[in-house]
């Protein structure tokens, strides 16, 4: 089944939020130099966001809030799933939820979304502002001597 042109922000933003929850995940594997692996996962944190803010901008033409829309909800997915999986965690650990982690299910979502959604739409503004070298929706020009 395709997806519209309309929805097809939303296996992007689900697949992005999952690629956060693996990133935060696999990164936690490596005990040893746990300084460069944390900036590893910084770097392909940051990777993964600015290729969806490209995604969304160049791919599927969105406008600037509906890309910063966009990208915090793959953001907020990410962070939903990493207070999930922390949970689960210390589930495992202690048989006992504390009260802490079903307020990290709200917490973390928002807490990573809001700060991704200013950063997405600063830099979606940015990028319609830059002129387009070869637009799709115009014929090319061709000079004639």
């Amino acid at each position: 089944m395709e997806t519209s042109p309309r929805r097809a922000w939303i296996p992007a933003a689900l697949l992005v939020g999952v690629l956060y929850l693996l990133i935060g995940r696999v990164f936690v594997l490596f005990a040893n130099h746990v300084h460069l692996w944390r900036l590893a996962a910084w770097v392909a944190s940051a990777g993964a966001y600015a290729a969806h803010i490209g995604y969304e901008h160049f791919r599927l033409r969105s406008p600037p809030r509906r890309t910063a829309l966009h990208v915090a909800v793959a953001v907020a997915v990410g962070g939903f799933s990493l207070a999930v999986a922390g949970m689960i965690h210390s589930l495992s650990v202690s048989s006992v939820i504390r009260p802490a982690w079903l307020l990290a299910l709200v917490l973390w979502p928002t807490f990573t979304a809001v700060p991704a959604f200013v950063g997405a739409l600063v830099a979606a503004a940015i990028l319609s502002r830059l002129p387009r070298s070869a637009d799709s929706r115009s014929p090319r020009r061709v000079r004639e001597p």
